[in-house]
């Protein structure tokens, strides 16, 4: 019964009229054939990059700003200029993306040159090579014949993050140990401080040249979904206002044109699961709900134990709505939650770190408050909407293998 009716919906669905002529187009990989609003910054990667063209080396270069800002897309769309032109003349330029946040590709030294290696067609295993090994296979290979090689490493502070700052330093320093090959490292990072942080010979040799993207503002925004909306959706199947409270909505988030368009994506779908024949506000309020309890929920997902662990005895005291949460409160439970899953505990100081990093993300409210002659505590409250409180809570049971959960509550409640 259940395969007839998804048999029938699927046939349905293949023949329904949708609302998207093109949903690619609201993408984050989507590169489009003009980019509005970076023609400073288009220009600037250019001159610096332009010199591989003639098989001189460039300079290094390190592209920051914000989330949102156009680093990326317009590094690749640079890239790919570049590359049209290479092709067309015969030029031994090759382009290399890298995003470092992917598991298994770019979490070690050892993997990521294994990976560059791969890409000019030498075979390395996984694991098993001593780093040099893998270092001197990778620099024989590069050096087979005469050729230019700009690697583009997105999100690079996390490279730094798992596998250290000497493989930029390393990576930087190729070219002296090449004959027949001139490399060059474009690093891209949303964290604006981290430039700063590296070591001071690592940093010289990385950020030879810098590029900072400014976040776009409300009005920039509303004319980057026109343009991608035009291509996107069908005409006359988004209501008016609608434009103008994505772009409000990511202008409130830094000036995210990321999450407009993923905004604007995930309001189409929803709308068209309704069998809408627009988009309308309503969408995008439903669409935002959404993508915030998501990416709240899969954040919650991807931190430590420890920082689960100090989360959900703040989601538990919350429950009584009646009761005050205080920091002595919620280490006092986080020793029990610790006792049952395991964990070694962490001082009060330590946990109070986590408690104000809780704070920064807007998951809860941190206000501190003066006792008198006792000192001083934080008053906690959560957030968040009671539903995505009570998935977080779900999933914190889940992911901390919390056999008895119910036995804590009652401890708090009661």
């Amino acid at each position: 019964m259940v395969k007839d009716n998804l048999h029938g919906f699927f046939e349905k669905f293949l023949v329904k009229e949708t609302i998207f002529k093109n949903k690619k187009v609201l993408q984050s990989t989507y590169i489009p054939e003009e980019i509005s609003h970076r023609d400073k910054q288009i220009k600037q990667i250019a001159q610096i990059l332009a010199p591989s063209l003639k098989n001189d080396k460039p300079s290094n270069l390190f592209v920051y700003g914000k989330t949102g800002t156009g680093k990326t897309l317009t590094t690749k769309y640079v890239a790919e200029q570049m590359e049209n032109v290479a092709k067309e003349r015969g030029l031994n330029l090759h382009i290399l993306y890298i995003n470092c946040k992917l598991k298994k590709i770019a979490d070690t030294e050892y993997r990521l040159i294994a990976e560059l290696s791969r890409f000019f067609g030498k075979a390395v295993p996984p694991t098993g090579l001593p780093t040099d090994e893998v270092y001197n296979i990778f620099f024989t290979t590069l050096d087979q014949t005469q050729k230019t090689i700009i690697i583009i490493l997105d999100e690079i502070d996390q490279l730094v993050k798992k596998a250290g700052d000497e493989i930029i330093y390393n990576l930087t320093r190729i070219n002296a140990d090449l004959k027949k090959t001139q490399l060059s490292i474009v690093g891209i990072s949303n964290d604006l401080m981290f430039a700063n942080n590296l070591d001071p010979r690592v940093k010289s040799s990385l950020s030879e040249e810098e590029i900072l993207f400014p976040p776009y503002n409300a009005v920039q925004i509303q004319e980057i979904l026109r343009k991608r909306a035009e291509q996107a959706f069908r005409p006359n199947t988004i209501e008016e206002g609608v434009i103008q409270k994505c772009a409000a909505y990511a202008a409130r988030e830094h000036g995210d044109a990321r999450r407009a368009l993923e905004l604007l994506r995930v309001a189409g779908e929803l709308a068209e699961r309704k069998n809408k024949e627009k988009v309308v506000i309503e969408d995008i309020d439903e669409a935002e709900d959404k993508i915030e309890r998501d990416r709240l929920l899969d954040m919650v997902k991807t931190h430590p134990k420890q920082f689960q662990t100090t989360l959900y005895p703040i989601l538990l005291l919350s429950q009584d709505t009646k009761r005050q949460v205080l920091t002595g409160d919620i280490y006092e439970l986080y020793k029990t939650v610790c006792n049952k899953t395991g964990l070694r505990p962490l001082t009060q100081r330590r946990v109070s770190d986590i408690i104000a990093e809780l704070d920064m993300l807007g998951i809860i409210n941190a206000k501190v408050i003066s006792k008198g002659r006792f000192g001083r505590t934080r008053e906690i409250r959560i957030s968040l909407s009671k539903s995505i409180e009570r998935k977080m809570l779900s999933l914190l049971e889940e992911e901390l293998s919390l056999n008895d959960p119910k036995q804590l509550q009652k401890r708090v409640l009661y």
